[in-house]
């Protein structure tokens, strides 16, 4: 793949952070993609504008007003769920859901590949430690594959396979770290919070914080989040 452009969602999480090291050495010319969508918390964009730099690659930002529609804790004044322990999380699909969220993510990102003449977009998805959310889903990123193949000039006129890769997808929490470890991923530059404060610090007890902690600990990999209250 060496020199292939590719594009990379990256949220400043620690999953697509991951992810956008697992493209990058995997030989990608990653393009980083994030979006300024009405979330509540802005400082995940100030993690991601950091890993792009740190990475060496070139980072775009898009502004497209999800918050409008309203209908999630991540986009309105709506309270994010807290929890003490990864047993307490509800099966069902939670609040802080953003309605259509990936699917909108992923037409930007395959806009811009058809520009830049990428066949190939990496989103960080997981369906096993995850919330619940139904565009983490195999089936969903199966069918938007699908539609990118019929619904660009891409693909139609110009006779390219566009892929949609999930290197996290089937992995665990734990097996997410672990590699991003490997590949040098500066897991204390990430913010998964759906909570944070102003400085970046992590509530510790929304869905995302609970994950993520037991991941480190399942992973025995020392955790660098920074929680409010200054524990660890």
């Amino acid at each position: 793949m060496s020199g292939a452009p590719a594009i990379v969602l990256l949220s400043g999480g620690l999953d697509s952070a991951t992810c956008l090291a697992i493209a990058s050495e995997s030989g990608y010319d990653v393009v980083a993609l994030s979006f300024r969508y009405g979330q509540r918390h802005l400082v995940e964009l100030t993690a991601a504008a950091a890993l792009a730099e740190r990475a060496g690659v070139e980072h775009v930002v898009v502004d497209v007003d999800l918050s409008a529609f309203g209908g999630s804790a991540l986009t309105t004044e709506v309270p994010v769920p807290k929890h003490d322990v990864v047993a307490d999380l509800d099966a069902d699909i939670p609040v802080t859901y953003v309605p259509a969220r990936n699917t909108v993510f992923l037409s930007l990102a395959l806009a811009l590949a058809e520009v830049r003449g990428a066949d190939d977009l990496f989103i960080g998805v997981n369906a096993v430690d995850y919330s619940g959310y139904p565009d983490c889903r195999p089936e969903f990123i199966a069918a938007f594959e699908r539609l990118a193949n019929v619904a660009t000039r891409a693909a139609v006129a110009d006779g390219r396979r566009l892929r949609v890769h999930t290197p996290l997808i089937a992995l665990t929490k734990a097996d997410i770290i672990r590699r991003g470890v490997e590949l040098g991923v500066d897991y204390a530059a990430t913010i998964t919070c759906y909570d944070p404060g102003t400085d970046g610090s992590a509530c510790g007890h929304c869905d995302a914080c609970l994950l993520r902690r037991q991941g480190f600990v399942d992973a025995g990999v020392p955790d660098p989040t920074r929680y409010r209250g200054g524990s660890s």
